[in-house]
C-alpha cells in the first residue's frame, strides 16, 4: 500500500520563512486538498505555527475547516458567487465572502438579509486574470457594492496571473489594483485589509506583500522562483518491495510489450501506478492548482523514470500500471520489504491515498 509523506518539521520551517518573508499576517490557502497535503493536516500544522486565517475556493471546504478551527479563526472563500445555496453555506458559517461582480453583491446582500446577518465581504478586482473580480474599468460598478445595507466590506484582493514568469507585469497589475483601492477610498469608503501576493509573487516580486499575503503552494517548496531560498521540497510517494523476480534478455516487461531487457534483469515490483498519481504529467512544476495537468504518459513520451530504492535510484522498465510498477534493480541487493519512494507532487497524487506527517 502507497502513501504519500510529509516531513513535519520541515513544512513548518517552510512556514515560518514564509512568514518572516512576508513581514504581514499570512492568509493560509488550503484549497485543492489543502495543495495535495491534505486539508486537515495542512490547516492544523499552519495553525500550530500561528495561522489563523484560511481560504479555499469550493464550499463545500468549509465544513472539514469549521470541524478543526477555532470559531474565532476566519475562512475567506474565494469564489464569487451568483449561487443561493453557495450563499447561505457561506453566511450560515460566518466565512467572509468574496464579492466580484453585481450579481454575487445583490445574491449574498439578499441571503443575509433573510438570514437576518451581516455577512463580511472582500471585494475582488480582476486585473488581468480574467476570472473572478470587477475590472478596473468597472470600478464604479464595485464601489455601488459598498452601499449594500447587509455586507460589510472588510477587504479587497486581486489575483496576480503571471507572477512565476513576468515581475513587469505582475507590477502593472499591483499598480491598477492600487488604482482602484484609491477610487474606493476618494469615493468615501474604506476597502479594508488589501492582499494580493500569491506564493509565486512574494517569492519573485518585490513589494507586493500590502496588508496580508495569500500563501498556498510556497508552503510545499514546490514553486518556481529564480531566488535562492531555504524552502523545503516536500512530498514524496512511498512504498514497499512487494516481489522479486529474474527474467532472461529480451523479456518483455508492462503492458504491449513495448520493453524488453537486453541482459538477464532483476525487477522489483512496487505496488505505486497512475491510481496513486505516478506517471502522469504536470506541464509545469508550480505545485499550484493553476498548472496545466496533462494526462499523457511520461513513458510515451520516452522520458525515463526512476524510483528510490533503499536510497539508491533505479530505472523504471515496461509501462506504468495502474497499481504497479517494475523497477530494474539488478545487481542492487533489492529485496521484497525495502522502501521505494517516488518525487512527486501532492497535485498528482490521488486524494484516497493517505497523507502521513512525519
Amino acid at each position: 500500500m502507497s502513501r504519500y509523506i510529509i516531513e513535519k518539521d520541515k513544512l513548518k520551517e517552510n512556514i515560518e520563512y514564509i512568514k518572516k518573508l512576508a513581514g504581514v499576517p499570512v492568509i493560509g490557502v488550503v484549497k485543492g486538498n489543502g495543495y495535495g497535503f491534505g486539508i486537515r493536516e495542512l490547516t492544523l500544522c499552519l495553525k500550530e505555527c500561528g495561522i489563523s486565517t484560511f481560504a479555499v475556493t469550493e464550499v463545500s471546504d468549509i465544513k472539514v475547516l469549521r470541524e478543526i478551527i477555532s470559531p474565532k479563526d476566519d475562512i475567506l472563500v474565494m469564489r464569487s458567487t451568483c449561487l443561493a445555496d453557495e450563499a447561505i453555506e457561506i453566511a450560515q458559517n460566518g466565512c467572509i465572502a468574496t464579492i466580484g461582480s453585481a450579481e454575487s453583491c445583490r445574491v449574498m446582500n439578499e441571503t443575509a438579509k433573510n438570514l437576518g446577518k451581516k455577512v463580511r465581504c472582500h471585494l475582488k478586482i480582476d486585473t488581468g486574470m480574467g476570472r473572478y473580480g470587477f475590472m478596473p474599468s468597472e470600478i464604479s460598478h464595485a464601489i455601488e457594492c459598498y452601499k449594500s445595507d447587509s455586507l460589510d466590506f472588510c477587504g479587497i484582493y486581486t489575483h496576480f496571473s503571471s507572477a512565476f514568469r513576468n515581475a513587469e507585469l505582475t507590477k502593472a497589475q499591483l499598480a491598477m489594483f492600487k488604482d482602484c483601492i484609491e477610487q474606493i477610498k476618494k469615493a468615501g469608503y474604506e476597502p479594508g485589509i488589501a492582499h494580493c501576493a500569491n506564493s509565486p509573487a512574494l517569492l519573485n516580486v518585490d513589494g507586493v506583500s500590502l496588508d496580508a499575503v495569500r500563501i498556498g503552494s510556497a508552503f510545499t517548496g514546490r514553486v518556481i522562483t529564480s531566488r535562492n531560498t531555504p524552502l523545503h521540497r516536500l512530498g514524496s510517494l512511498e512504498a514497499q518491495v512487494v516481489d522479486m523476480k529474474t527474467v532472461p534478455a529480451g523479456y518483455s516487461i508492462g503492458y504491449n510489450g513495448l520493453f524488453k531487457t537486453k541482459r538477464q534483469t532483476e525487477v522489483a515490483i512496487v505496488p505505486i501506478g497512475h491510481y496513486d498519481g505516478f506517471g502522469l504529467q504536470k506541464e509545469r512544476e508550480t505545485a499550484d492548482l493553476h498548472s496545466v495537468l496533462s494526462a499523457a504518459k511520461q513513458y510515451a513520451k520516452k522520458k525515463q523514470m526512476y524510483m528510490r530504492i533503499n536510497g539508491r535510484m533505479f530505472h523504471v522498465i515496461g509501462e506504468i500500471g495502474l497499481s504497479h510498477t517494475a523497477v530494474d534493480v539488478t545487481g542492487g541487493g533489492v529485496k521484497p520489504g525495502d522502501p521505494a519512494t517516488v518525487d512527486i507532487s501532492p497535485l498528482l497524487v490521488n486524494p484516497r491515498i493517505e497523507r502521513i506527517y512525519r
